[in-house]
């Protein structure tokens, strides 16, 4: 079964925006993040962002140490809130 890693930031709608423009600029994860998908979602009215990253249990538990490590890039007002690691037990596409 995949595991995801859950991280939740404040952000404002320039920092989403950034954020997203980042990840369509270079879909590969960062270097030692085996991560095998993505999802970004945001709550603008409330100026949070959540980034779901997704892989194996093992694979998740190394790029989490990666990501632990990292800090939001400076020109991007995003500050991480919370981080989370869950089973994936479903995931459906119509």
């Amino acid at each position: 079964m995949p595991y995801v890693r859950v991280a939740d930031f404040d952000a404002d709608d320039a920092a989403i925006d950034g954020f997203v423009a980042m990840v369509n600029a270079d879909p590969d994860p960062p270097e030692g993040v085996p991560a095998t998908g993505i999802n970004v979602l945001a709550k603008r009215d409330k100026g949070r962002m959540r980034v779901v990253v997704f892989d194996s249990e093992e694979d998740l538990r190394k790029g989490s140490e990666t990501l632990d490590s990292m800090s939001p890039r400076e020109d991007l007002s995003l500050r991480r809130t919370n981080v989370e690691t869950f089973e994936l037990l479903v995931q459906m596409q119509a």
